[in-house]
């Protein structure tokens, strides 16, 4: 019983399995597959025509998958899809709402599909998106970003697992843009949910994202954990400016496990490529040397670095 209990709690909330959708002889999406685990954002990342909006329909069953399966807390989507479903929620393109009522009135409609959804579920998820004080307030007086929180707090009211939001922060100011990560990330921190979101938005997806998911014309490229540390194990690469460029070199390149990777004689820089724990060593080894250091950085793609890199350069949408 104890095997099975830990097993359970590693499964993933989600696991794409092989998925493939094709039209009229097209294949859009070829053989996806990758998992998402509880409390985790993933964003899903692609250029034009990458298949990111078909995989989510298929997601939720809007369209049928031609092979493979989604299962959604051991649930699938194919075979026991009311099961699957019922641990999603999902806004699709843009929230819908009647603008001459309340935000209240709009989720006590929700309320009425779904006899498990009390009036205290409809508090909880409006303090969790910050609308609590607006919920008396017609939905036409709403900004964009609260319409767009009144529209997770209605994904939510279902008491998901897996929380689905196709470009949730599109034709947001920047401030509704941070607002809405600081609440997404509260909603995965603090409730344990499970977060898919597509974005066109890269430097905003490096900020909310524990984790990316790239694809590209309907196949799996690569993942990036943004949120991991580095491992003592993985090398690092560092510039270091100084006032003896050529002496730098000759001492750094003495010391066992550190790679000289270039030499910036404009801005007398040291670029050097070594594990973590080796750059102490290096800055005494210079520190004898009698040689100033001015600054250390480390340097590294930026997620929209990464994304060209991984795709060849296609823009992203």
């Amino acid at each position: 019983m104890a095997v099975t209990s830990a097993i359970k709690e590693t499964a993933p909330v989600l696991s794409l399995q092989q998925v493939t959708k094709r039209i009229g002889g097209k294949t859009i999406v070829d053989r996806m597959s990758f998992t998402i685990q509880k409390g985790e954002i993933v964003g899903l990342l692609g250029p034009n025509g990458a298949g990111k909006t078909t995989t989510i329909r298929m997601l939720v069953g809007l369209i049928q998958m031609s092979e493979g399966d989604v299962f959604v807390q051991g649930h699938s989507i194919r075979n026991d899809f009311s099961n699957a479903i019922r641990h999603i929620g999902a806004i699709i393109e843009n929230p819908e709402f009647y603008p001459y009522m309340s935000g209240w009135d709009n989720l006590k409609q929700y309320q009425r599909m779904d006899s498990g959804i009390t009036d205290e579920r409809i508090k909880i998820v409006t303090e969790l998106v910050g609308l609590e004080a607006a919920m008396n307030k017609k939905v036409k007086a709403y900004s964009l970003g609260m319409r767009q929180r009144l529209g997770i707090a209605q994904a939510l009211l279902g008491n998901p697992s897996l929380l689905i939001l196709d470009e949730p922060t599109n034709g947001l100011d920047p401030a509704g843009i941070r607002e809405m990560r600081q609440y997404l990330q509260h909603i995965a921190d603090h409730e344990g949910i499970s977060i898919l979101v597509s974005s066109h938005l890269l430097s905003e997806m490096e900020l909310m994202c524990s984790r990316v998911v790239v694809i590209q014309e309907g196949k799996y490229v690569t993942e990036r954990d943004l949120h991991q540390g580095k491992e003592q194990s993985q090398l690092l690469t560092v510039k270091i400016r100084v006032d003896q460029l050529d002496s730098a070199y000759k001492i750094s390149s003495a010391i066992h496990g550190v790679e000289v990777a270039g030499l910036d004689k404009e801005r007398n820089e040291i670029v050097l490529s070594l594990q973590d724990e080796l750059i102490p060593q290096v800055v005494a080894k210079l520190g004898e040397g009698k040689i100033k250091i001015y600054r250390i950085t480390e340097t590294k793609l930026s997620l929209e670095e990464e994304f060209l890199k991984w795709t060849g350069g296609s823009r992203i949408a």
